[in-house]
């Protein structure tokens, strides 16, 4: 797949992706800028296993403080470490969820294909923040609204994904909207 871009309204910035997806399986490299909660530079790159459960994710992030990285890995087990040191807080997730990203909506949507079919699926997720990049636990709710509808919640917030056929977000109300080159 060619690059996709995202307009951030969270951060005030942008986000281009650039994916690739096959068999189960989905490879992105991306970069996201922002000023929001303090002007930064973010690179990333994410490897899936099979059914798209998060292996790697590593992250760079900028800011006027200097970098940051970080090597979260899945052992596939559901263990997880954050270069190199155990997360038990995060243990049994499947999925890694970059703050700020509409590209981390995509594995669990994927997986369990609720941007095509009925169903509600409850994930624990790491959860990185942007820009500090510390790996906390959240648990999140995906909800088939219709085909292409997916209702994200997480404790009190709610907001109603739009996603593509490939199932790589269009519009997440209140965080990012989808560009398109003209």
């Amino acid at each position: 797949m060619s690059a996709i871009t995202w307009e951030v309204f969270a951060s005030r910035g942008f986000e281009t992706a650039w994916p690739e997806q096959g068999e189960g399986l989905l490879r992105a490299r991306g970069r996201a800028v922002g000023i929001e909660p303090e002007p930064y530079w973010v690179s990333y790159a994410l490897e899936t296993g099979y059914g798209f459960v998060t292996r790697r994710l590593t992250v760079t992030a900028e800011t006027g403080d200097g970098a940051r990285e970080l090597d979260l890995r899945h052992d596939g087990h559901g263990r997880w470490t954050a270069n190199g040191e155990p997360l038990p807080d995060v243990g049994g997730a499947l999925d890694c969820d970059l703050g700020l990203c509409p590209l981390t909506n995509t594995m669990p949507v994927l997986r369990h294909g609720l941007h095509r079919e009925p169903g509600e699926r409850e994930f624990l997720m790491a959860w990185v923040s942007v820009p500090d990049l510390a790996v906390r636990p959240s648990r999140q709710t995906y909800t088939h609204v219709r085909p292409g509808r997916v209702r994200f919640s997480s404790g009190d917030f709610r907001s109603d994904l739009e996603f593509d056929e490939e199932g790589f977000v269009v519009d997440y109300p209140q965080l990012a909207t989808r560009l398109t080159a003209r």
